[in-house]
């Protein structure tokens, strides 16, 4: 185990099939709860949306429930997809988070819609999607955290001069260079987006300028986890997951599938190869696995924090997944 390196947890609320929003909700506090008691350092939400099988869409929402029943753990977004909001909006909830928890709240920012272009259209119209757009949205962001100046017309509150950490997120080297020039923290998608993971790591370290937030790069990469108390245990849990990319991909989301016990006759050879390529960074197995997995990907990555998905149909298989990576890293036992 690996003491520097922290980890964490980011959570799509998922809906199951047989199960409602707010059982979705129900079961994302208790797992934040759980992972607290676990030693884990954040707990992240995801924006998505016009996704029946993804609860999260409210985020902001979310992580003040989130934050609101549970005590020590930071609670963030991982992340807000800016492109969907107006910046004095997003530093108006985000401050209202802060001073309601304070030194609890991060804050990451992406830069796809988290959902179809007609939803995007629908969430902010007339907004021009671009990278030059998303980097001008997101310095109007930090200025709105800055203690405001005498006479600054239009401030944040709350949200002035509170310490809410900025997050750039990607999945692509476009959001690397960015957070390197900004000297902001960055976490890479790999969980679901793997091809540029070490490259965009490259890219951030090699560019990185200090600043204000940090004097030196950190990065964090996500990982997915299904883990088990036996291998053919773990071996079931990935498949709920693997059959919603697979939904996905024939544009027929839904809620979470049960896990099947095997996924032959259930995707062409060609889906196959998609949801695997899509899926590599995932490790399966009894807590020996996690163990090396989790060693491996750190070495290979040289992260300074590791962020941990499971999406998982069964809510008990999932607390106990991650209570099986907590037991694999080392993280000090329930407080």
């Amino acid at each position: 185990m690996n003491e520097r390196i922290p980890i964490s947890v980011l959570d799509l609320s998922p809906i199951v099939v047989g199960g409602s929003a707010s059982d979705a909700l129900r079961n994302t506090l208790h797992l934040a709860q759980h992972v607290e008691r676990l030693g884990y350092r954040r707990f992240w939400l995801a924006e998505h949306h016009n996704m029946p099988g993804i609860a999260s869409a409210a985020t902001a929402v979310l992580i003040g429930y989130v934050a609101g029943g549970t005590s020590r753990i930071r609670v963030g977004a991982g992340g807000v997809m800016l492109p969907n909001h107006a910046p004095l909006v997003v530093a108006e909830q985000f401050g209202t988070l802060e001073a309601l928890y304070p030194g609890r709240i991060d804050l990451g920012l992406g830069r796809a819609p988290g959902t179809d272009q007609r939803t995007a259209r629908a969430l902010r119209r007339n907004h021009a999607e671009s990278g030059e757009q998303f980097s001008r949205d997101v310095l109007e962001l930090q200025s709105y955290f800055r203690r405001a100046a005498p006479g600054q017309a239009v401030r944040a509150v709350p949200g002035a001069g509170l310490n809410v950490p900025l997050w750039l997120l990607g999945s692509s080297l476009f959001s690397a260079r960015l957070a390197a020039s900004l000297g902001l923290p960055y976490a890479f998608a790999s969980h679901f987006a793997p091809d540029y993971l070490i490259p965009a790591l490259e890219i951030y370290r090699h560019q990185f300028k200090p600043s204000a937030s940090r004097s030196r790069p950190y990065a964090m990469a996500a990982i997915n986890i299904f883990a088990g108390d036996t291998d053919a245990e773990a071996a079931r849990l990935p498949t709920s997951m693997q059959q919603q990319f697979v939904n996905l991909a024939r544009g027929e989301p839904g809620p979470l599938a049960p896990p099947v016990d095997s996924m032959e006759g259930r995707w062409s050879g060609a889906e196959q190869a998609y949801v695997e390529r899509a899926l590599r960074e995932s490790i399966v197995g009894t807590r020996d696995a996690v163990r090396l997995g989790l060693a491996a990907f750190i070495e290979r990555t040289g992260v300074e924090e590791v962020i941990v998905t499971s999406h998982v149909h069964d809510h008990a298989a999932r607390l106990r997944s991650f209570a099986i990576v907590a037991e694999a890293h080392g993280i000090p036992g329930p407080a």
